[in-house]
């Protein structure tokens, strides 16, 4: 396991984080997961409040004891942004409760999804003055947030220099948030990306066309070592359900520095098939198109269909797509049938897509079922 520098926190934490979403089946198995994590070097436990009881879970395991002593672990947990210093306060108690600790080593600002969400926390008696209480008194460390939000609220965020982390979605498949790496690396802010697996493309379970190009590796082996050639980052999360979905994420735990000749190949095979697939209807993610008047997410739509024509990555477009206009501020904007052809978007375009028949084309393909999530 290679361990690295959280940025300005001065932690050093494995580059794979145990994210603790998924192991919710019972204390018995969120117990074994944690210890399997352990085992395998992993010195970063994150949770969050939203997470069902996954706070209780790790509060009753660190109490019952574990392999590795508190003073050797670091501890992550996430509050959302409050409207009050008291809410917070509150939270802040809470989850310290259930945790059954005295201090965190890292509280999150948890969503920090929207410009109100901002406002709160630099608000004069906002959320942050009980978490800076909460840093005066010991009970927390370090402080930092993470988001769903645009990449200039995230900027914005960033700026504040209220921050000494951030957790953001930036993968091999969704690079929009390069530049907000760059801003929090020149921060010195610790970098931790959120669900790699999962979010970056349901890389544990990729389909035969994406195995066929990112051989002789496996495509989820392929992101990660995109993100951990990448020094700036810190940690990865990986949010197994049980003990046995940690062993293949860790095969590359000890792997560092920059990608292999093989590697870049592999990437440029993707990149030159995506080309060839998407012919001239590759939207290239510049974002011009927005906003729109009916608040589609053209960009998100658009590059959802992309990784569905160029990597038959349906199954994922699916997931992310049915998201749109089910969960509010996590994942905002509105389904591509929404578009009243108002040609808006068109002049904006420096591809001269077709836009409204690529989001009728994108909704056609990417209309799957609905499901239920946890936050994070």
């Amino acid at each position: 396991m290679q361990y690295r520098r959280f940025g300005k926190t001065n932690l050093y934490l494995s580059v794979f984080s145990l994210g603790t979403m998924r192991y919710l089946a019972d204390f018995e198995n969120a117990h074994q997961t944690i210890e399997q994590a352990l085992a395998l070097g992993i010195n970063h436990l994150e949770t969050a409040r939203g997470y069902g009881k996954s706070e209780e879970y790790l509060g009753r395991a660190l109490k019952a004891g574990l392999s590795v002593p508190r003073t050797r672990l670091y501890i992550t947990t996430k509050i959302s942004a409050t409207a009050d210093a008291d809410t917070m306060r509150r939270c802040i108690d809470e989850s310290l409760e259930r945790l059954q600790l005295d201090y965190l080593d890292c509280l999150g600002i948890h969503g920090l999804n929207t410009w109100q969400h901002l406002e709160w926390v630099q608000a004069k008696n906002g959320c942050m003055q009980a978490v800076e209480e909460a840093i005066a008194d010991g009970r927390v460390q370090h402080v930092g947030f993470s988001s769903h939000g645009s990449l200039e609220l995230i900027q914005a965020a960033i700026n504040t220099d209220y921050f000494e982390f951030v957790n953001l979605h930036y993968y091999y498949f969704f690079q929009r948030h390069a530049p907000a790496i760059q801003l929090a690396a020149e921060k010195d802010m610790g970098i931790f990306i959120i669900s790699p697996a999962d979010k970056g493309g349901r890389l544990y379970t990729p389909p035969q066309t994406l195995k066929d190009l990112c051989s002789p590796y496996f495509p989820l082996e392929l992101n990660y070592r995109f993100l951990l050639a990448d020094s700036r980052i810190t940690t990865l999360s990986i949010g197994p359900a049980n003990p046995n979905e940690l062993r293949e994420p860790l095969r590359i735990a000890d792997d560092d520095g920059e990608l292999t000749s093989a590697e870049n190949s592999a990437f440029e095979r993707l990149e030159n098939h995506q080309k060839v697939a998407l012919k001239n209807d590759k939207c290239s993610q510049c974002y011009a198109c927005l906003p729109c008047p009916e608040n589609i997410n053209i960009p998100e739509v658009l590059r959802l269909r992309n990784l569905a024509v160029a990597y038959d990555m349906t199954d994922y477009g699916q997931y992310r797509y049915g998201m749109f206009e089910n969960a509010g501020h996590w994942f905002p904007g509105m389904k591509g049938d929404r578009c009243t052809e108002c040609g808006d978007c068109l002049p904006r375009c420096p591809e001269k897509l077709d836009i409204p028949a690529l989001l009728e084309d994108a909704h056609q393909k990417l209309s799957g079922k609905l499901g239920r999530r946890l936050w994070g």
